[in-house]
């Protein structure tokens, strides 16, 4: 079957029912891309429903606060979509009129838009003819046409975009993007494909070669550091202390903890007698209530470790670094999904 005709089939057949597909509105449609990069389906709905919901409009996200923006995105990762959308929002809001950009290379200059994301808007909202490659993408195709190029060269995208170009029905490239975006997603999956059930199975290179786990090829290997982390929530008379991140550093505008880092596993009761600890604590007498066991959380270049210790203190943190807020107001700010995490073990609010 030839390779277009047989994903149209399929998808016409398998094709999920999502709330972005039944619109041409392209904020919405702009709205589930950005949540959608780097998250799977079934993660990214039900923030999707929860912003269209709260924010309908572009005007509705651009007179929102940050700190809400960040609340709303809590638990999905890569909190730089969540700036750059509201960034965004609010220069289409006050700067464009309110007018969302038309066209393929009007798109891909809002922050936060590359040109996958772009040309997904593009086709879906204005039926411009333009191909996306994603992940699913790139490993579909090379797959089938038994491409070796690294996917992530300069020389791999250029020769995967031109591909996908060719291949791009002109005429709905809408349909026809969502389509090989889906076929990637859910039938040439990364891991254990269904190659037996698959309806381009008998014209796979992938298949025919035996290569289907070696392919897509990728150039470079990710280097995962190891981070060592102590959090301290600190109490008094009803008060906590949290931590606004900023900077270029993971989690920025996030809130944390007062938090020790070490460049490897050290035992708590060690970091008790050290000067960064004396920093935040100084010579205030302190009980200590909890120390939790290891809690593991993966990022896509990280392994953080991270140990956290609750203490009664006998009176409050002076460093001007730290916010001092009540206990039982801790969830209204937008935290990590490590630091969610270890409030949801304690059975405290988040």
């Amino acid at each position: 079957m030839d390779f277009s005709a047989g994903i149209a089939a399929w998808y016409k057949a398998n094709k999920r029912d999502l709330p972005w597909r039944n619109v041409r509105d392209p904020y919405l449609i702009w709205l589930s891309e950005i949540i959608l990069q780097q998250t799977r389906v079934e993660q990214g709905l039900p923030y999707y429903l929860r912003f269209a919901e709260k924010y309908p409009t572009v005007h509705h996200l651009a007179k929102a606060k940050e700190a809400e923006v960040m609340k709303l995105w809590q638990g999905l990762g890569y909190y730089s979509r969540a700036r750059n959308l509201h960034a965004a929002a609010k220069h289409i809001a006050f700067e464009l009129n309110g007018k969302f950009p038309a066209t393929f290379h009007e798109v891909l200059r809002l922050k936060g838009v590359g040109t996958y994301t772009a040309a997904a808007i593009a086709s879906f909202a204005y039926g411009e003819a333009q191909a996306v490659v994603d992940g699913n993408v790139y490993r579909l195709l090379s797959r089938y046409f038994g491409i070796k190029t690294p996917i992530d060269s300069t020389k791999g995208k250029k020769q995967f975009l031109e591909l996908a170009s060719s291949l791009l029905d002109r005429k709905d490239p809408g349909t026809h993007n969502q389509a090989i975006m889906e076929f990637g997603a859910r039938q040439c999956v990364p891991k254990n494909p269904s190659c037996g059930t698959c309806p381009l199975g008998n014209s796979c290179f992938a298949r025919a070669k035996k290569k289907v786990n070696m392919l897509p090829v990728k150039e470079k290997k990710t280097k995962i550091s190891e981070r060592h982390f102590h959090y301290f929530l600190v109490r008094h008379r009803g008060y906590v202390w949290i931590n606004h991140r900023s900077g270029k550093d993971i989690w920025k505008g996030l809130y944390d903890l007062p938090l020790i880092e070490s460049a490897k596993a050290v035992r708590t009761e060690k970091i008790f007698s050290s000067k960064p600890f004396l920093g935040i604590m100084g010579n205030k007498k302190f009980t200590v209530k909890n120390i939790s066991s290891e809690f593991r959380h993966v990022l896509s270049h990280q392994n953080i470790h991270a140990t956290f210790v609750e203490i009664d203190a006998s009176a409050e943190l002076k460093d001007k670094n730290f916010l001092r807020i009540k206990e039982n107001t801790l969830h209204r700010y937008a935290v990590p999904r490590l630091i969610e995490k270890y409030l949801e073990s304690r059975k405290l609010k988040t």
